[in-house]
């Protein structure tokens, strides 16, 4: 479970990273004067031309290769939901870097989401302790058709 719980943190790292740079990306383009195709084509350039936003994109890539590394290795209810941390980062980053002002009624869900994750690993930590040949986190065999 050590190697699923760097893949997450490493991933949630680069996930942050590209919510963050592509918010500065997209805060930097204005919006199409009319919706027109051309200056939609417009503003699609500049989007893609924009290099926070190929940037911010990137470090989304590098989080789906992640993300596929921890499924292929991880039950999905373990894994996707320990992806709500990216909540929790990107909250801090928008907090620290980005000096968005962050209210506490939005603290209180940030605290709900790492509660969650916590059961969430806690539970699985229960469970390879009680069962460690069944549970696939722990096994080194791997079955298929």
């Amino acid at each position: 479970m050590a190697r699923l719980l760097t893949i997450l943190f490493i991933s949630l790292c680069f996930e942050t990273a590209g919510v963050i740079t592509l918010k500065k990306g997209l805060g930097s383009l204005e919006g199409p004067k009319s919706y027109s195709p051309r200056d939609i084509g417009n503003l699609v350039w500049r989007g893609i031309s924009n290099k926070h936003i190929v940037v911010g994109v990137f470090f989304e890539a590098v989080f789906f290769v992640g993300l596929l590394m921890m499924m292929s290795r991880g039950e999905v209810s373990f894994v996707w939901p320990l992806t709500s941390l990216t909540f929790v980062f990107s909250t801090i980053a928008a907090r620290y870097y980005l000096h968005e002002r962050v209210d506490p009624l939005r603290w209180m869900g940030v605290a709900l989401i790492v509660c969650g994750a916590g059961l969430i690993t806690y539970n699985e930590k229960k469970n390879e302790r009680t069962n460690p040949v069944s549970n696939p986190l722990v096994s080194t065999e791997r079955t298929g058709s």
